[in-house]
C-alpha cells in the first residue's frame, strides 16, 4: 500500500530568513495524524535566506541528518566542530546525551536549500557524535545510492538505528528498483523534480507511505529528478 503526503499539505513555517515545509509535526505545527512514520520524525525542507540561520539551540536522543540541495550550510556545534556542507554531501549529528549547535547560511547573496531529517535512535543516552560525508552524484545518477545505514557499513553513516537511507537521481524513462524485506516500511521523499511510485506520481515535496510493498519502482519522469528513500523497521 502506498499512501501519498502531497507537499501541498505539508505544515508551514514562515519567518523572513525561513522558509520551512513540515513533513511531519514539527514547532508550531500539531498534526496528531502525522507524527512521523516508523522511526523517522521530522523531514523538513528547508530554505534559509544569504546569512540567515538558527541560533545555538540544544538536542537529546535523536539522529540528526542534513541534506543540501542548494547552496551551502554551515554548522558549528559543542563538540567543537565547525563545518560548511554543500550539494553531495551529509552532515550527521547524534544528540545523544546532549548536543548545543547552530546552522548558518554563510553566503551573503545566496539562499540555502536543505532538508532537515531526524530518525529516533534505538537507544536514548547515546554519546554524542558527528560526521560529514561526502558521496559520489554521478553514482546517484546510477543507482539508489546508501547514504546512511544501522550497524557499521563501509563508506556510509552510521546510525543507531535499523534505518537505511539512499539517494537516487533520475532523468526521463529511468527506473530504479529497490527491493523491501518482509516487514520493513518505507518512506519516499522526491527532493526535486517529478517521478512515479508504483505507478503513483509525485513531485518535488511530496512525499509517500509504502508498506505491505515487496518492491519499490521508481521512475522519473522529468530531468534531474531527486529522491531520498528510508527503509525502515
Amino acid at each position: 500500500m502506498i499512501v501519498r503526503r502531497p507537499a501541498a499539505d505539508r505544515g508551514q513555517t514562515e519567518l523572513g530568513w525561513l522558509s520551512s515545509r513540515h513533513t511531519f509535526s514539527f514547532g508550531e505545527y500539531a498534526d496528531p495524524a502525522h507524527m512521523g512514520f516508523r522511526s523517522l520524525r521530522v523531514l523538513n525542507d528547508d530554505r534559509v535566506a544569504p546569512r540567515g540561520g538558527f541560533g545555538t539551540h540544544g538536542h537529546r536522543d535523536m539522529e540528526i541528518l542534513s541534506y543540501v540541495l542548494f547552496g551551502a550550510l554551515e554548522h558549528r556545534d559543542s563538540l567543537g566542530n565547525g563545518s560548511v556542507i554543500r550539494p553531495g554531501e551529509i552532515q550527521f549529528m547524534r544528540a545523544g546525551t546532549g548536543v548545543m549547535h547552530s546552522e548558518y547560511n554563510p553566503s551573503a547573496e545566496d539562499p540555502v536549500h536543505f532538508l532537515q531529517i531526524w530518525i529516533l535512535p534505538a537507544r536514548r543516552g547515546l554519546p554524542p557524535a558527528y560526521a560529514q560525508h561526502a558521496f559520489d552524484r554521478r553514482a546517484a545518477a546510477d543507482q539508489l545510492l546508501l547514504l546512511a545505514a544501522g550497524g557499521a557499513e563501509e563508506g556510509v553513516i552510521s546510525l543507531a538505528q535499523d534505518t537505511r537511507v539512499l539517494v537516487g537521481r533520475l532523468g526521463p524513462d529511468t527506473e530504479r528498483r529497490y527491493p523491501l524485506a518482509a516487514e520493513r516500511h518505507a518512506w519516499i521523499h522526491v527532493a526535486r523534480g517529478e517521478i512515479g511510485l508504483n505507478g503513483i506520481a509525485l513531485s518535488a515535496g511530496d512525499g509517500a507511505a509504502a508498506t505491505n510493498e515487496s518492491e519499490l519502482r521508481l521512475a522519473g519522469a522529468a530531468p534531474d529528478s531527486e529522491v531520498l528513500v528510508f527503509d525502515l523497521e
